[in-house]
């Protein structure tokens, strides 16, 4: 995987904004306190994490010995593997480190997914930022756990992740790989987004014979405390929690601005109406699509005069309102 020196701590290369394929920064945030408290324990990490609590309780999968910690499908995929809690925060800390004095037989498998940093650690943001030009103010998430793994996924935002304590192996695949990362249903997923039923870890290559050809694709790498890595949007990713108590915060943005859709609204709207037409037609609306979205330039409305272009102009905030309440009308006719 690439890898791209860090100017300065804390400073992201302004040339790692721009990338679309993933990178990694060694020492990124090796500056953090809660990374130096980190370099002493995770004893000493937990209580600089704990030092800005201020009661705010947070919602964490828990999961019996038996699942391995790997985030999956019940086996008919009626539901998933683990029950959800709500806990407050310090007793999720609290437990994950009772769980390094017990018996790896007995220890259990917790995982606290994305938790808005200033919501539940008030303050504690404000000392561990990242100096970064984004076309928005990223938001700042928290997550942390065991042993856990998290299967590969894609999110629309690009994301910077920094590894605080604990070690993290990444497995990241292009998106054009998801015709080979069996991923599982659309709209029932563990955590908002659809995730891979094949294990880069351990391949089940007789029932995911195309995942061969995923894994030949796939980049890896390993963060020790203070590395961050740089994981452009919709690249799929396996995160896998290497210890006993791992804390990762991460930053996402997006390069559109936070007034439009996600473009998954689209794509749930053309399995409805688009997927099962007969193959010619599909063909027709695939050229469409190809015309005005995939393939669309300033050429693409060139011939019309620019105050009558209607759709085919650029989106504005007020453009974007208009189109939301047009198609809501005609969806609820």
């Amino acid at each position: 995987m690439l890898e791209i020196q860090v100017p300065a701590p804390g400073q992201v290369p302004s040339l790692v904004l721009s990338l679309d394929e993933p990178c990694v920064l060694r020492g990124l945030v090796s500056h953090w306190p809660v990374v130096q408290a980190a370099g002493q324990g995770a004893d000493a990490a937990a209580a600089c994490m704990q030092g800005h609590w201020r009661g705010a309780t947070v919602g964490v999968f828990q999961m019996a010995r038996e699942t391995g910690g790997r985030i999956a499908y019940t086996e008919d995929f009626s539901g998933f593997n683990f029950s959800r809690q709500i806990l407050p925060f310090d007793q999720v800390l609290a437990q994950l480190l009772a769980g390094q004095d017990l018996a790896p037989s007995l220890r259990p498998y917790l995982y606290m997914g994305s938790t808005t940093v200033e919501t539940c650690l008030p303050g504690f943001a404000a000392e561990h930022m990242l100096a970064m030009d984004t076309p928005e103010a990223p938001l700042a998430s928290l997550w942390m756990g065991n042993r856990i793994t998290v299967p590969a996924h894609q999110d629309w935002p690009s994301n910077i992740a920094c590894c605080v304590a604990g070690r993290r192996r990444f497995t990241l695949f292009p998106p054009d790989a998801v015709g080979d990362l069996y991923v599982g249903p659309l709209d029932l997923t563990p955590a908002g987004q659809p995730i891979s039923l094949a294990n880069p870890s351990a391949p089940d290559l007789q029932r995911f014979p195309r995942f061969a050809k995923a894994l030949a694709r796939a980049q890896v790498v390993e963060l020790e405390p203070g590395d961050a890595i740089y994981i452009p949007s919709l690249w799929w990713h396996q995160v896998e929690g290497l210890d006993d108590l791992n804390v990762l915060i991460n930053y996402w943005w997006r390069r559109s601005p936070d007034w439009s859709d996600s473009p998954n609204t689209a794509l749930w709207l053309a399995l409805a109406t688009v997927r099962d037409l007969p193959p010619a037609e599909r063909a027709a609306w695939r050229a469409l699509f190809d015309h005005y979205v995939f393939e669309a330039d300033a050429q693409t409305a060139a011939h019309i005069p620019a105050p009558a272009r209607g759709l085919l102009a650029p989106f504005t905030e007020p453009g974007m309102r208009r189109m939301r309440a047009w198609l809501l009308k005609k969806l609820n006719r």
